[in-house]
């Protein structure tokens, strides 16, 4: 099978990104960023993100997550803690987080750490949610094997049963990562592949450093 896109071709014209315009900490870009593709693109999932581990095989692996919380400190998504991202961050806690928003031709790439945030605070998150996706949480054991899809549907329906008309704890493997940058570039599209990029990192001050790459 041979496929050739060697002639796919965008130009990317919608904007620029200039050092000098740039505030000194990266959150306050990031936030600005976000709340402009959120406003224009409102049809899009916009805070969802590629997260990016090296799992136990020592190979890297990709999966897109919703992001749902972020602050001057990081960036907080949640998932199973004993699903295969889960197991590699508790391996290896250096991830790398990466949002691309294809209609605003801009791209943010975040290398940082990963850690558990409180429990308080994944109680306070998993209450917040649909109770559909609450027992979706406890029917999936996530990446394990199974037979086929009627062993989840025939466990949802056994706990609909259950907690109807009842509280719904979060279960203990299941919560909120945080993701503490050291390092994050935004990227904006230009003509002639001449693309705007400008990488912050963390220093030992906890300042901020900011340079210009060549695209």
């Amino acid at each position: 099978m041979e496929n050739d896109l060697s002639n796919y071709r965008k130009s990317y014209e919608k904007g620029a990104l200039l050092l000098n315009d740039t505030p000194e900490n990266p959150m306050e870009l990031f936030q600005k960023w976000f709340f402009e593709v959120d406003k224009f693109f409102t049809e899009d999932e916009n805070n969802a993100m590629t997260v990016s581990t090296i799992g136990l095989d020592g190979y890297p692996k990709s999966r897109v997550v919703l992001l749902k919380k972020y602050t001057y400190e990081g960036f907080i998504f949640y998932t199973n803690y004993l699903s295969e991202k889960g197991k590699a961050i508790a391996q290896n806690p250096n991830v790398c987080l990466s949002f691309f928003w294809h209609k605003a031709e801009r791209q943010v790439i975040i290398k940082g750490k990963a850690e558990k945030i409180a429990k308080n605070l994944s109680d306070g998150y998993f209450e917040s949610r649909p109770r559909g996706s609450q027992l979706g949480a406890l029917v999936s054991n996530q990446s394990e094997i199974i037979e086929n899809r009627s062993y989840i549907e025939n466990k949802l329906s056994d706990l609909e049963n259950t907690f109807e008309g009842k509280h719904i704890p979060r279960p203990e493997h299941w919560g909120g990562y945080i993701v503490k940058p050291v390092e994050i570039e935004f990227w904006q599209g230009r003509p002639n592949r001449l693309h705007d990029r400008i990488r912050y990192q963390l220093q030992d001050d906890y300042n901020w450093l900011k340079n210009r790459l060549s695209p």
